[in-house]
This record gives C-alpha cells, sequence and structure tokens, in this order.
C-alpha cells in the first residue's frame, strides 16, 4: 500500500533519472501530481508527458531529458507566508535562483518565485533543481 503517491512518484522520477533513461512510468495518477509535471514541463525539467487512463488509478509516461539533478517531496509540509521563502530556498536549494520550490496556495499550485511576485504564502510540497 502506498502512503505517499506523490513522493513515490518523484523517487521513481530521481531512479530513472540516475540510471540514464529516458523515460518513465508513474502510476497512480492525481491532479497535484499532474499539476506538479506541468510546473516542470513549463521550466524545461522534463520533456513531454502523456496521461493514460486503464481503469486502475491510470499511468503517467513521461519523457526524461536529464535535466533533474534531485527531485524530493518536503516533509512535513511547512507553512510559509509571503516573505518567508529565503529561509526555504537556503535550506533546499543549492544556490539563489537555482531550481524550483513547488507551492500550494490558496491561488492554486505554482513556484515560490511566483508566489513571491504575487505575494501569497502557502504550504511547501516538493523541490527540484
Amino acid at each position: 500500500m502506498l502512503n505517499d503517491p506523490l513522493a513515490n512518484a518523484f523517487s521513481k522520477i530521481m531512479n530513472a533519472e540516475l540510471k540514464g533513461k529516458t523515460e518513465c512510468e508513474l502510476k497512480p495518477v492525481s491532479k497535484l501530481l499532474s499539476k506538479l509535471l506541468n510546473i516542470m514541463h513549463k521550466n524545461r525539467y522534463i520533456g513531454d508527458f502523456k496521461v493514460i487512463e486503464d481503469g486502475r488509478g491510470g499511468v503517467i509516461k513521461l519523457n526524461l531529458i536529464g535535466r533533474i539533478n534531485k527531485c524530493k517531496v518536503i516533509k512535513p509540509r511547512y507553512p510559509v507566508k509571503k516573505d518567508g521563502f529565503e529561509k526555504f530556498e537556503k535550506r533546499y536549494l543549492p544556490a539563489k535562483d537555482f531550481g524550483i520550490i513547488f507551492v500550494s496556495t490558496p491561488k492554486g499550485i505554482m513556484t515560490h518565485t511566483e508566489a513571491k511576485e504575487k505575494g501569497i504564502g502557502g504550504k511547501l510540497i516538493a523541490f527540484i533543481y
């Protein structure tokens, strides 16, 4: 039984990336995972991905392009105020303006830079660089 499907998906992506594979299959599918993959695709960490409904939770076929150094889920999901992102950037990212932290805000899921620009806080979900 899977306790955290998002953490399992991120570890599968990381393992496939470390092995040098070009494709990865993730299951089960969730809206949160799809939104995070959209942000990763928009920021050019991964290639295209396709959601396939198979009647048993679905499968995501993901193309890897070799740009991920590390991606992990942040546990516990720390709450962050609109001016408190810098502490977590120093903790989870290796350098300034290198990598992104995914944040769940009242306006939806976005990167930490978008949340800072809009002036809203939220809860940390994961990071990638």
